[in-house]
């Protein structure tokens, strides 16, 4: 098969979805890979390193799209790219499609197979794909949220460890899934007193079992979060919903009784946050001041550190790219069922239940486009 990795586009994106390791074993499996020029720049990785690695490079990606038949990314195509989408190609990505409609309908459009892969399931039900970017992101917002907490920094001068008879910080984090107890462990080794909220009373157990320094957990209710948020110096947003809108669980009156200078990290702001006032940045321009709170509301938070999240992600696609170039779609989706339930669009239909229900669309059986078993429909 010939796979395709263009060059991220979108602003701050510094990933790429396939790392040299990647495109040497499918390359060794008989396949062509054609990577963009500089599309591993950012991850201080060569273009002769992918070469050395059997792939081809190219300076036009109108030629990656355009010669190939899977195409790797990380970020949706922006703007520029989507004129490259064509029936036939299968697209594997990270969509977010309930929050944006132009891209659905973009890929609507193309008639192209859209592969969503924050929603490609493993056979107990996790989301093997975005399970590291997730932890990657759990375990950095302790730091950026500290970072932020400084006085120069715009924040009210906390340190989250506090001191020798001074009381640490208090770090509220609204989840209890891979992002939140990631971010609960490093909190904790930082020496914060870290309340975890979740309305999953499993996951609180889980995480009161890891006895962690400084860490207890409450059952999420509307009361409770509001009662923990005001107390907080740094609130954590980790809340996921998977292929839909996240809801708003803090609102702005919540966030204006904040103590000025408290911090907010909002994770999953790509589906819409879970803090009201929570509004999509970049790594380029990270945060804002909204209710007299920090505001940091990176997209693609792994993306500040790329060496680290390229090897991740690429190690956590490339059994998919391997079975989807080695079998065809249909008969992959027929050997694994969860990688089924990442196709959000297919030849110009919605044929996510999830997305089609977040965004009002007409729902179509996947197996109305691809030739399925029974097992995988």
């Amino acid at each position: 098969m010939r796979i395709g990795v263009p060059k991220e586009r979108a602003p701050g994106e510094s990933r790429v979805a396939l790392a040299p390791h990647a495109a040497h074993e499918l390359a060794r499996a008989g396949h062509r890979v054609l990577v963009e020029a500089g599309a591993g720049e950012a991850s201080s990785i060569p273009d002769e390193r992918y070469e050395e690695a059997g792939a081809r490079i190219s300076d036009d990606p109108a030629r990656v799209y355009g010669e190939s038949e899977l195409v790797v990314k990380v970020q949706g195509p922006v703007e520029e790219e989507r004129e490259h989408l064509r029936e036939g190609t299968v697209l594997f990505s990270f969509l977010s499609l309930s929050v944006d409609e132009n891209l659905m309908q973009a890929l609507i459009r193309s008639r192209c197979v859209a592969v969503a892969l924050e929603t490609i399931r493993d056979r107990r039900g996790g989301l093997p794909v975005l399970t590291p970017m997730s932890e990657i992101a759990g375990r950095l917002t302790p730091q950026i949220g500290a970072h932020y907490l400084q006085h120069q920094s715009g924040g009210r001068g906390i340190l989250l460890g506090g001191s020798t008879g001074v009381r640490p910080g208090r770090v509220v984090i609204l989840g209890g899934g891979i992002v939140g107890s990631a971010a609960a462990r490093v909190a904790s080794g930082l020496g914060a007193r870290v309340l975890v909220m979740d309305r999953d009373l499993n996951r609180l157990r889980r995480l009161e079992e890891a006895g962690l320094r400084g860490v207890s957990t409450v059952a999420a209710t509307s009361m409770a979060i509001r009662d923990a948020v005001l107390v907080a110096d740094l609130l954590i947003g980790a809340v996921l919903v998977v292929g839909s809108r996240t809801p708003h669980l803090v609102d702005r009156a919540t966030v204006g009784g904040m103590k000025p200078g408290s911090v907010i990290v909002d994770v999953d702001v790509d589906q819409g946050g879970c803090v009201e006032t929570s509004r999509p940045t970049t790594l380029a321009h990270p945060t804002y001041e909204e209710e007299g709170v920090i505001h940091y509301c990176v997209k693609n938070v792994p993306a500040a550190v790329p060496i680290t999240s390229t090897r991740a992600l690429s190690n956590a696609l490339l059994p998919y790219v391997r079975e989807v170039a080695g079998r065809g779609l249909a008969d992959a989706i027929n050997a694994d069922a969860g990688l089924g339930r990442g196709v959000a669009v297919a030849e110009g239909r919605v044929v996510d239940p999830i997305l089609a229900r977040a965004t009002g669309s007409e729902h179509n059986l996947l197996s109305s486009v691809l030739p399925l078993h029974s097992e995988a429909r």
